[in-house]
């Protein structure tokens, strides 16, 4: 294929990394924006003409779907279309494939058959928490055990740019020390530091900064003055962009939202903010209001390959016998097909088990997920590879509408409605979480009681589900 075109925007970093990050609309009471992000391989080519290219904005705030090893457990990459950015993970790919092969290639976006959009790849600092046991961290870098031969790899922050080079990703991650988040003591303030020295390796071995852009990532636990010390430290570099990491880790969410409104209050505003592995729909709403740009999480596709799909008003397990019999399809207020992700427009249909596609059947994976019944989905969900397919893409698209239903607040200056009225079809009795209540009232977001529509005044026991 063609190499990617001259990236024709100005950098917002000294590296002259290719990123442009322009904030369009603000939401007058909250953090929330919208924004566009431009990446090396947000283009789409003339159909007549290779040569012929035209950039298209990535509206943020965004969520990214995780394919570790340049894959999403049952699809396919062009099931992927409406996803402007893809994770993929730098441990697993130096694992299996290699770095060879992805050479061989010409980077990832060759290698998985990725031509609609962008990849982002994380370091594989998380594998220290994952791969905890097979792991041994020193100021070297990480050595790492193979959970498939048991050979020995020593991923250094100069092998893992070296590896994310070859790769060729949009955006790769700086290698990080990463403890669990509910880690105290000395360890976590080691790491933090261990991380500001280690940025600085990364930065000297990155060889493509005018192809790719590097990411830093903020820790320092759930102690914010650490974390004051990491955020200092990393926006001296001037990156093209800064994530949150060290959450979502089974911490305590009132420490969560402390830290992220922290990180958010002091990251450049004219950089995109990313918070590492939060998907969960209403941390991505709070979030969204604490003014985080981009997310990704395992959650969807992960709890799709267990039947679980996520709906309007929460999860519906499609495994219940409840749905032996129901007819109806999984979500009628879902839109979201498999249109390309730079098509901002909403199918102007309702697709609720019409069997036909919305761009009159030229593209036959244009469809809605909502062709079928709760019926067969509980007879196929989690059982058959059919039901991983539909209940993924199912799951994914969720997430794309509810992403898009934010921007679409925020463009429309009814975001604070959008929040209040997001939380009260989630908890209809009023049993919000503490956190978030707490987390949005700091930006001048109250929720309402469903019944009276009162303000809350006082803070409810927090009874979501960790």
């Amino acid at each position: 294929p063609p190499a990617p075109p001259p990236f024709p925007f100005s950098p917002n970093n000294k590296h002259n990394s290719p990123l442009s990050f322009q904030t369009q609309k603000r939401c007058p009471k909250s953090k929330a924006r919208l924004s566009h992000l431009y990446l090396p391989h947000s283009f789409s080519r003339n159909e007549d003409s290779a040569q012929s290219v035209k950039f298209h904005p990535i509206e943020t705030p965004i969520f990214m779907p995780v394919g570790t090893q340049a894959s999403i457990k049952g699809l396919l990459s062009h099931q992927l279309r409406q996803c402007p950015i893809v994770l993929a993970n730098t441990y697993h790919l130096a694992q299996r494939p290699g770095t060879e092969i992805l050479e061989k290639c010409q980077g990832v976006h060759n290698f998985m058959n990725r031509r609609d959009g962008c990849i982002l790849t994380d370091s594989g600092g998380f594998q220290m928490v994952s791969l905890l046991k097979l792991a041994k961290i020193t100021e070297s870098g990480v050595q790492f055990e193979s959970p498939h031969d048991g050979s020995l790899m020593m991923l250094s922050p100069e092998e893992s740019m070296k590896v994310q080079n070859a790769i060729g990703a949009d955006i790769m991650m700086a290698l990080d020390d990463v403890v669990p988040s509910t880690t105290e003591g000395p360890r976590v303030e080691e790491a933090m530091e261990r991380t500001i020295r280690w940025i600085d390796r990364c930065i000297d071995a990155h060889k493509r900064p005018k192809e790719q852009n590097l990411f830093g990532i903020v820790q320092g636990g759930l102690d914010l003055e650490l974390r004051k010390k990491c955020l200092e430290a990393l926006v001296e570099r001037d990156l093209p962009g800064y994530a949150i990491g060290g959450l979502s880790g089974g911490e305590d969410k009132m420490l969560f939202q402390s830290v992220v409104n922290l990180c958010t209050e002091m990251l450049p505003d004219n950089k995109p903010r990313y918070c590492m592995g939060v998907g969960y729909p209403e941390d991505l709403v709070v979030c969204v209001a604490l003014g985080v740009d981009m997310f990704d999480c395992v959650y969807p596709c992960r709890t799709a390959r267990f039947g679980t799909a996520l709906v309007e008003d929460g999860t519906m397990k499609l495994k219940h016998s409840q749905f032996e019999t129901d007819t109806h399809c999984m979500d009628d207020t879902l839109r979201e097909t498999n249109k390309v992700w730079w098509d901002h427009s909403m199918p102007q249909e309702q697709l609720s088990g019409s069997q036909e596609t919305t761009q009159g059947g030229s593209q036959p994976d244009e469809y809605s997920t909502n062709q079928y019944s709760r019926a067969y989905m509980n007879r196929v969900a989690a059982r058959e590879s059919a039901g991983c397919n539909v209940t993924t893409q199912h799951n994914i698209r969720y997430m794309m509408q509810l992403m898009k239903e934010m921007r679409e607040a925020i463009r429309e200056e009814r975001f604070e409605k959008y929040v209040q009225d997001f939380f009260t079809r989630h908890h209809p009795k009023g049993d919000y979480p503490a956190w978030a209540v707490t987390a949005l009232r700091s930006v001048n977001i109250e929720l309402v009681e469903p019944q009276q529509q009162e303000v809350i005044t006082t803070g409810l026991e927090d009874k979501m589900e960790e």
